[in-house]
């Protein structure tokens, strides 16, 4: 069997890492990973424990030599890995439903990867990542670290700016999910569909549609366009898109473009809700709870399927499928965030997009296939890449000018006034985990 790999999951405590364990169980052939460390902070041991020991049942039930290893030790994790993945949360569900209540009560969106919430948690978790590069590079500099922590484009934007450990790459399920929505609701096998994407993390569009490696663009648009395809994720609203508007866009566009396409009548939502109490981060926490009580049974050895609710499906698909594609060097196309290198002539060939990239051992490289990005949609994807890169330059050098200008550019806030005013009640909100900003 082929080199046996050290796998390191920072944030190893969370609801998610069940999908994770089973997607290495799946692929075992291909990836045999011989040591996976889950790593967590002393606040989270008590989960890490329990995922720990789900893990082991899982591994146990499977017949597989896989070692399950629990630390709130970092660096010894870090130590000869092959693989690091991120899946943190600094500040918990707590910061995240921070993220959502201020900005309604400001009037704004309030959502956790877009607008104000998205760029505070960037702030949070920016430095934390860098810090993670940064040990890396000195332990284990020939891994690749497969960050899965939102804001996956801010997060990635910053290390491509800041880090010395250049083997990095940002993952999201957003577009395998839309392939496997659409796959679903044409009643094919996933593995039938392809789609080349393009664009930012959350901001990504489709554009060609192969099934069977022909180009069926024009037919699976037509009948996404009538309404019998609708592909959605759990954590948004779903509403139909206007049949017109979309004909105009001539793209697929994500779920998570209701934000700014359906901007009012998503904010009308958030806000009903929010009078009542509620929030996705509230729904989260019920959720997570829900979960923590079956994973603690005993009796329990493979993944629930109560873990749907939460949000993140696929990700186990995403996750394992480049760290398979990059360990056997496969070449095939994925979609992933890393640097644009002169793929696409709307942007510098040193910022990072969201694309579709022939995954291999060496590297990521950019699958060309469009020049540019339309008219249509270009001042949007600028507009965004500007939050991006001031977020990440403010989290990074603790840079408040740049994170108040990050905050106001954003179109779901685009108010100076207000936009200062709420920045400073999220300030103030997340001050113990901003240490950049201290003393402001």
């Amino acid at each position: 069997m082929d080199k046996k790999l050290k796998i390191a999951t920072i944030g190893g405590g969370s609801s998610y890492t069940p999908e994770f364990i089973e997607g290495i169980i799946k692929r075992y052939d291909e990836l045999p990973v011989d040591e996976l460390w889950l790593v967590d902070i002393d606040e989270g041991l008590r989960k890490l424990e329990i995922i720990g020991a789900l893990s082991r049942r899982m591994v146990s039930k499977a017949n597989l030599p896989i070692k399950i290893f629990t630390t709130t030790d970092r660096r010894e994790a870090l130590k000869d890995a092959d693989f690091v993945t991120t899946q943190l949360r600094v500040g918990g569900l707590n910061a995240r439903a921070k993220d959502e209540s201020i900005p309604l009560s400001h009037g704004f969106i309030g959502q956790e990867t877009n607008g104000a919430g998205g760029l505070f948690k960037g702030l949070r978790t920016i430095p934390v990542i860098l810090g993670i590069a940064e040990e890396m590079a000195e332990l284990c500099p020939e891994a690749w670290l497969i960050n899965f922590t939102n804001p996956v484009g801010m997060v990635t934007e910053a290390l491509a700016r800041y880090s010395k450990h250049r083997r990095f790459v940002g993952l999201c399920n957003v577009p395998i999910g839309i392939e496997r929505g659409i796959a679903d609701m044409l009643n094919i096998d996933h593995d039938r569909i392809r789609i080349d994407f393009a664009g930012l993390n959350h901001l990504v569009y489709g554009f060609n549609v192969f099934i069977d490696n022909e180009n069926k663009t024009k037919e699976v648009f037509e009948k996404y366009m009538e309404g019998s395809i609708s592909v959605n994720m759990k954590n948004i609203e779903p509403m139909a898109w206007d049949k017109e508007f979309l004909r105009a866009l001539n793209l697929i566009p994500c779920p998570y473009h209701k934000y700014y396409y359906k901007t009012v009548e998503m904010l009308k939502n958030e806000l009903e809700q929010f009078q009542k109490g509620i929030t996705r981060a509230t729904e989260v926490m019920k959720t997570e709870r829900e979960l923590f009580k079956i994973y603690e049974d005993p009796g329990v050895d493979t993944k629930p399927v109560e873990l749907e609710k939460r949000g993140g499906a696929y990700y186990s698909d995403a996750a394992c499928n480049l760290i398979s594609s990059i360990h056997n060097d496969k070449g095939d196309l994925q979609v992933v965030d890393t640097i644009n290198n002169g793929a696409i002539k709307d942007f510098a060939d040193e910022y990072t997009l969201e694309m579709t990239c022939r995954i291999t051992r060496s590297g990521l490289k950019p699958y060309k296939f469009i020049d540019e990005f339309p008219m249509t949609v270009k001042g949007l994807i600028h507009e965004i890449k500007a939050f991006e890169i001031l977020g990440a330059e403010a989290a990074a050098e603790g840079n408040i000018s740049k994170a108040v200008l990050a905050m106001i550019l954003n179109p779901l806030i685009a108010d100076d006034s207000a936009g200062k005013r709420l920045f400073y009640d999220m300030l103030e909100a997340n001050r113990q985990y901003l240490p950049r900003f201290k003393g402001i």
